[in-house]
């Protein structure tokens, strides 16, 4: 960097989070911890539907007003008297199944939010709630996306169909020149997010008209326009505040009704009000993700080479449709993966269900691409009798031909696939684990031996997007830095600390990073995506890029120099003319300088405008062992190589890989939010749901492999989602592989003892 002597970078260095002594220590401050700004804040209960479809005959909420501590109770009909309809948030869906603040005439999913009890303390509304009588007619129940496609039984009658999006294909693949086709039905069961800290809100109204309203939020920022919206307020007189927050995963990205009515409820009884959901809430009204039934066919040549590829997805949205419904557009995006499949065809239909809404979900759209591609190839694999790494390596895009145009229409900026893989296969001992296969086969052995792989490629801060940094240096040399970026355990405060020390030569430790409140930072997008770093990250670099300029041309001022011939020592902090480093200013010279006769300060705002998204890439390997009596499944290894571009801070970035790992493992071998026949969910809390710990996974195998971008000027790519998209179809594979020699082609998500045990039985009959 030509502002900048020679010391050396600390981008890329092993540097411990800032934020980790809090946590560790006194804890985070949430916003069940906020209570000095709230004080004498009245607690929000919701009372859900007990049913997942019939309607509303009658409400008696006589008892649960005369309740101990209760404030107010109200209906869909109170709310819609003085709001109106629940604002749509996507133009693109079926506006006749649009939610409503609370469930009108109709019920559609167990826990839909039918009446809100307002009360002294959390106590007296559980109690109350218990008091409030409603009265259902029960209508058809519709849980199984490939029923309500038939339109038989309709959830919303206004729309006439159960179909809430649809994405046509554009061109029939063409399967006649190949050799062999598989086809394969293939589940990406819904599951919850399951966020360790649960949705909360609360709000006041100031004297002036204000309202403040605190969220557990992936984007504070959005929260205020959807509240400014629904409130009819300018975004100046509504203030967010996102405190830590505890987990999102995606789900948190969405604004939900029982967050948005905070201010109508503040106002109704004339004092401020708290939400804090419960586990169980949690589990039935978080948005829930994935939920897509595919139909796919893969066809090639018997030598390994694809020719074509084939997929329907029947994704299933919930009771109204959100997010979720129109997320087989990134499957679609990202449907070829990362293989020259020179014929491709792509077709999905939303429909809605007597479930729970989905949403956006770790990946959002692409862990099912890469589901998909990547159970198509292993059993066409199977089919041909090849290796699956062999047919993988025939097939990858080339390291030469970026940027790469696939079939889709989407454009890869930089790859190395084959790299990733033979990577992964080395660090895993590929040879050896296939040997310890065969010797345990023919051994006889009941705990058999699976060895799963993917290769997979993503995309990241997709574009047209852009980001807020701003940096202010004190008087006493130390730095407030404020983000656009909301993070949520992605470690920004200490990532964006690097980059400003990297360009300024501050110590990381005295540069504080600000964010999550609107009327300290005014502008800034929701973290999610992976998009911070190579969007959020490159604003910050950028911003402590200009202020090193300003502070050049100010130091040239008071040495009476130059500025051409001014210089940053980093490795002291102090500008000098070249050559004479003896007569220097240091940061706090300057920044005492700028702020003295009521000067301005050193101050930069910096608004970043990214260019496109970014494709980071990766192979997982997965090594199991199944117990052929039980069905019982161990992973005992999970070897990930993760390519993001350039890494920022490699502790950082292993912690996301982790965390991805973890949750991709969880959704291969436990997790599936269930339904039964009625609409009952059958996992709908810690005890049942398939919740991942410790204790069932492995030390995990971090390979680094580093690709960097053309796109910024960091190089970086996202990394946030990769370990999910991976691992997933990884450890699916294994388990499927384990079992191949007794006749088990496939098996569903989530790969649990009883239909891993179920699949061989029927393998043996």
């Amino acid at each position: 960097m030509s502002d900048t002597n020679t010391s050396r970078s600390i981008l890329g260095n092993r540097v411990l989070r800032k934020e980790d002594p809090k946590f560790l220590t006194t804890g985070g401050v949430y916003v069940d911890d906020v209570h000095m700004e709230l004080v004498g804040a009245a607690a929000v209960t919701y009372v859900g539907s007990t049913m997942a479809s019939a309607r509303i005959l009658a409400i008696g909420t006589d008892e649960a007003k005369a309740a101990p501590g209760v404030l107010g109770v109200f209906t869909a009909a109170d709310v819609q008297a003085d709001l109106g309809d629940f604002p749509s948030d996507m133009g693109v869906l079926n506006q006749d199944m649009v939610r409503p603040w609370l469930a009108t005439d109709v019920v559609r999913y167990v826990g839909e939010p039918v009446v809100i009890i307002v009360s002294d303390t959390r106590t007296q509304g559980v109690d109350a709630a218990e008091l409030v009588l409603v009265e259902y007619d029960p209508l058809p129940v519709v849980v199984d996306p490939e029923e309500a496609v038939t339109n038989e039984h309709l959830l919303h009658e206004s729309a006439g169909t159960n179909i809430s999006f649809e994405i046509p294909p554009r061109k029939p693949a063409d399967f006649e020149t190949c050799e062999v086709v598989i086809r394969q039905r293939i589940v990406n069961q819904r599951v919850a997010p399951c966020p360790l800290e649960v949705r909360a809100a609360a709000a006041l109204w100031t004297d002036e008209g204000r309202l403040t309203h605190w969220a557990s939020t992936q984007g504070p920022h959005s929260v205020r326009d959807a509240l400014a919206k629904v409130y009819g307020l300018d975004k100046a007189q509504v203030r967010v505040i996102s405190p830590d927050v505890g987990g999102g995963f995606g789900a948190k990205g969405a604004t939900y009704p029982e967050e948005l009515l905070m201010g109508w409820l503040a106002r109704k009884v004339g004092r401020p009000v708290k939400w804090v959901e419960t586990r169980s809430e949690s589990m039935l009204n978080l948005g829930h993700g994935r939920g897509q039934v595919q139909d796919v066919e893969l066809g090639g040549s018997r030598d390994g080479t694809i020719r074509a590829y084939r997929v329907h997805v029947l994704q299933d949205s919930g009771a109204y449709p959100r997010m979720g419904a129109v997320l087989p557009f990134m499957t679609r995006t990202m449907l070829t993966g990362v293989y020259a499949i020179p014929d491709a065809e792509f077709r999905s239909t939303s429909v809605v269900t007597n479930t729970t809404p989905t949403v956006a979900y770790r990946g959002a759209g692409r862990p099912e691409a890469a589901a998909a591609i990547e159970r198509a190839v292993d059993l066409f694999a199977t089919e041909i009798g090849m290796d699956p790494a062999e047919v993988r390596r025939k097939n990858f895009i080339a390291n030469d031909a970026f940027p790469y145009k696939t079939r889709m229409g989407t454009t890869y900026d930089s790859g190395n696939y084959g790299g990733a893989l033979d990577l992964a296969l080395e660090a895993a001992g590929y040879e050896e684990l296939r040997g310890e296969q065969e010797r345990r086969r023919e051994n006889g052995s009941t705990k058999v031996l699976g060895i799963g792989m993917s290769v997979y490629v993503e995309i990241t801060g997709g574009g047209p997007s852009e980001e807020y940094g701003a940096i202010e240096i004190r008087p006493d040399g130390t730095v407030l830095a404020k983000t656009g970026t909301s993070p949520h355990g992605q470690g920004h405060v200490t990532s964006w600390a690097m980059l400003i020390s990297d360009r300024t030569g501050i110590p990381i430790d005295k540069i504080d990073v600000v964010h999550g409140d609107t009327d300290v930072v005014p502008q800034g997008g929701m973290t999610g995506g992976s998009r911070s770093l190579q969007v959020g990250g490159v604003a910050m670099h950028q911003a402590a890029g200009e202020m090193v300029e300003q502070a050049k041309q100010l130091a040239a001022e008071l040495l009476e120099a130059n500025p051409d011939d001014v210089v940053l020592d980093r490795t002291a902090g102090r500008f000098h003319v070249t050559g004479t480093p003896a007569v220097a200013k240091d940061w706090s010279d300057l920044a005492t300088a700028a702020s003295a006769d009521g000067g301005a300060g050193l101050v930069v705002e910096h608004v970043f405008n990214s260019t496109g998204a970014t494709f980071p890439s990766g192979s997982h390997v997965a090594v199991v062992e199944v117990d052929t009596d039980t069905g019982k499944v161990e992973l005992v290894r999970m070897v990930a190589v993760d390519d993001a571009g350039r890494i920022l801070n490699p502790l950082i970035a292993e912690g996301q890989v982790h965390g991805g790992l973890a949750q991709g493992a969880a959704q291969a071998l436990l997790e599936e939010m269930a339904y039964d026949p009625d609409g009952n969910p059958m996992t709908g809390n810690f005890a049942d749901y398939g919740f991942v710990s410790a204790d069932v996974l492995p030390t995990f195998e971090i390979v680094h492999l580093e690709t960097p971008t053309p796109l910024n000027e960091l190089g970086a790519k996202g990394i946030g989602e990769s370990g999910t998209i991976g691992a997933t179809p990884a450890v699916q594979n294994a388990v499927i592989d384990a079992l191949a020699h007794l006749g088990v082609r496939h098996i569903d998500m989530p790969c649990t003892a009883e239909k891993v045990w179920r699949a061989i039985q029927e393998a043996g009959a």
